[in-house]
Order: C-alpha cells, then sequence, then structure tokens
C-alpha cells in the first residue's frame, strides 16, 4: 500500500501542484514510484479544473520539471485518503483543520516548510500569484528543499 501526500495551497494552480509534479519528480528519480503517491488540492473553490499557472510552470521548467494536473478543492474525505496533508502556509493549515470539526486528523497535517533544510528560518511557503518572475522561482527552491527533505523522512521511516 503506497504512501500517500497531499499538497494543499490556496487555488490549487501555484505552490501545490508545483509540490506534487516536483515531488513526483523526486520520487521517480529515486525509483519509488509505487511505494509513494501525490495529489494535490486547494481551500478554495477559485481555480478548480484549472491548469497549473503558466508562470509558475515556467519557473518549474528551469528545473526540468514539467506541472501537471487540474485545480481540485480538498474535500472532507481526503483527511481519510491521504496519509500525510502538506499546507503552503498557515492560512492553508488553519483552513484544512477548520474542515476537522472532530479534531482526528491533527497529526497527519504539516506545513511544508517544516520540512526544508536549507531554509531554516522560513516557515510558509509564500504565494507567488500577484508578484513577479522572482517569487515564482523562490517558491521552485523553497518546494525543492522541502519535498527532498520530506522524502528524506520517509525514506528513514521505511517508505522508500
Amino acid at each position: 500500500m503506497p504512501y500517500k501526500l497531499l499538497f494543499v495551497c490556496l487555488g490549487n494552480i501555484c505552490r501545490s501542484p508545483s509540490a506534487e509534479n516536483i515531488m513526483n519528480h523526486l520520487i521517480a528519480q529515486r525509483g519509488l514510484e509505487d511505494q509513494i503517491e501525490c495529489d494535490s488540492a486547494g481551500t478554495s473553490a477559485y481555480h478548480i479544473g484549472s491548469a497549473p499557472d503558466r508562470r509558475m510552470a515556467a519557473a518549474a521548467a528551469k528545473q526540468g520539471i514539467k506541472l501537471q494536473g487540474r485545480a481540485r478543492q480538498f474535500k472532507q474525505e481526503d483527511f481519510e485518503a491521504f496519509d500525510l496533508i502538506l499546507a503552503m502556509d498557515k492560512d492553508n493549515y488553519r483552513n484544512i483543520l477548520y474542515l476537522d470539526q472532530e479534531n482526528q486528523y491533527k497529526d497527519k497535517v504539516r506545513l511544508m516548510c517544516d520540512f526544508c533544510t536549507r531554509h531554516p528560518n522560513i516557515s510558509e511557503v509564500p504565494d507567488p500569484y500577484y508578484g513577479g518572475p522572482e517569487g515564482f522561482n523562490q517558491v521552485i527552491d523553497l518546494l525543492m528543499d522541502g519535498c527532498e527533505g520530506l522524502l528524506d523522512q520517509l525514506k528513514i521511516k521505511n517508505y522508500g
């Protein structure tokens, strides 16, 4: 049974699909496709069905990563379906836990930057949507760091 990761941001067109595709890239590099599965979602319904933001896709492409997928909204069933839910920022984290009325799944929800090793003083992945290209590049860099750190921790726990 594969270990299932869900990456969550606000609209599911910038940060979370980038994290999903970066993690899938790293999983493939390590030959772990049969052991770890990834998905992404947004806490809002703003962009349901949309492809990843073209500016985000351009920043990811510079690192050799193709962004795939369509935006969807986080739903209650995701708490059961996934082993670990990774919020991009504290607002996303609170919005996810708000749906956990019974307070059963708090242990499954973490902040993405908790797994960063090269950016120890950054606690949130900033939303680059309204900024310039540098913001998108910074997000890719942070997500590469966080995904590598997460994958290393999963290996320690024998999922890799």
